[in-house]
């Protein structure tokens, strides 16, 4: 009897186990087929089952206010920033003037100082010359004035401080030439069809002045581009921004910020090293189609050889003419380069045909001279200068208050 028992147990124990386990993988077995066959049914019909697709978060939905408790209400992000209003451009050179009176320009104080000498020697001479020079006046201009001024000191033997300012001031004036047209051609033009006659009916009857922007990298020549475009919008104007500079990295993406920042758009390519020209040309067509006023192109400075810089601006300006007539070229110029500046600014006046130069960083030298130098080695004005890092840091170029403030007050 007892040997029946154990071998029941023996017996009856596993198999018990064993139809217990398998009840369990059965139940799990179930489970799952159940839990696939609900995820196939929640799958739209012809989606793919791959793995790796990425879906987009979906916002929360706001909870139910507390009685008694205050929600701050958080701004829009997604929003625009305002746009901004520029200043003004007029009375903008009274400030250079400051900062020039407080640099202690030797082109100043010191050309003052050794003329109010009681007597003036040639040692003195060469010391007012050496000052010119140094102050990148160049060697022909400097001459000039040395030799008026020793006219003036020998025929009329001034002396008085007052005097003695009077006839410096007269001299420099001269060689910065007060009588050059430095205003910038931003008049629209009136529009004819290819045959010469009047446009035709719904085609837009006036073409917006097209300013091309040339000039090597690093002298702020897209900075200027942005803030000439302040200048223009805050006298009113209507501006179209052609970023054809496509082969600096980020160069579209700085003159789109500067564009937005006073509601001004920008035509611009969506990869780097697209064709520059392509570029300039659909933003001449933007601004045609658009009636602005203005369409202000910057260019890319990259090109170190005189050929290549040839062959780019002169595709550039071939295509844009197409579209409406070259209006100005301005050349941006870095007024602390000294010679090298110079340098620069002849290959570009040879390639490009300047109308008119920019120098940026004036502020930031004690020199000064380099506006008679350039505008003496080039035949085109000075039309606007850069006095600072400030947005509207960009202001026309006035001979009268630029001298005044090489002098000080």
């Amino acid at each position: 009897m007892d040997n029946d028992i154990l071998t029941a147990l023996i017996v009856g124990v596993p198999s018990i186990i064993a139809i217990a386990t398998a009840a369990v993988l059965v139940g799990r077995r179930r489970s799952t087929d159940s839990d696939h066959e609900a995820a196939t049914r929640s799958r739209p019909e012809g989606a793919s089952s791959s793995t790796g697709t990425l879906v987009e978060p979906r916002p929360a939905e706001a909870e139910p206010e507390a009685p008694g408790v205050e929600v701050e209400e958080l701004p829009d992000l997604s929003q625009a920033p305002p746009v901004e209003t520029p200043a003004p451009a007029t009375g903008r050179l009274a400030r250079l003037r400051d900062r020039l009176s407080r640099s202690g320009s030797p082109l100043g104080a010191r050309l003052l100082t050794v003329l109010s000498r009681d007597h003036l020697t040639e040692d003195d001479w060469d010391e007012l010359e050496e000052t010119l020079l140094l102050a990148d006046v160049g060697a022909g201009p400097s001459g000039e004035l040395i030799d008026a001024l020793r006219t003036q000191v020998r025929v009329q033997g001034v002396r008085e401080p007052a005097h003695v300012r009077a006839m410096l001031r007269e001299q420099l004036l001269a060689l910065v030439d007060p009588s050059l047209d430095r205003s910038l051609a931003t008049a629209p033009t009136p529009r004819a069809a290819a045959d010469g006659a009047a446009p035709a009916e719904g085609e837009p009857s006036t073409s917006p002045a097209v300013v091309l922007v040339v000039g090597v990298n690093g002298t702020g020549k897209t900075t200027t581009v942005g803030k000439l475009a302040r200048v223009l919008v805050a006298e009113g104007r209507t501006v179209v921004l052609g970023a054809a500079d496509t082969f600096r990295a980020a160069a579209a993406d700085q003159l789109e910020t500067w564009g937005s920042r006073v509601g001004v758009p920008t035509v611009r390519s969506e990869r780097d090293g697209a064709d520059p020209a392509a570029v300039a040309f659909d933003a001449v067509r933007t601004g045609v189609s658009r009636g602005v006023d203005v369409v202000l192109v910057d260019t890319a400075g990259r090109l170190q050889n005189k050929a290549g810089l040839m062959d780019e601006l002169g595709k550039i300006t071939r295509v844009i003419t197409r579209e409406a007539p070259l209006s100005e070229v301005l050349l941006v110029l870095d007024a602390t380069t000294g010679q090298n500046g110079l340098n620069q600014a002849r290959v570009f006046a040879e390639v490009a045909g300047v109308t008119g130069i920019v120098l940026t960083k004036l502020d930031g030298t004690a020199k000064g001279g380099i506006v008679i130098a350039v505008q003496r080695e080039l035949g085109v004005p000075v039309k606007l200068v850069g006095l600072g890092e400030g947005p509207d840091d960009l202001a026309p170029f006035d001979p009268e208050a630029f001298v005044d403030g090489l002098l000080g007050d």
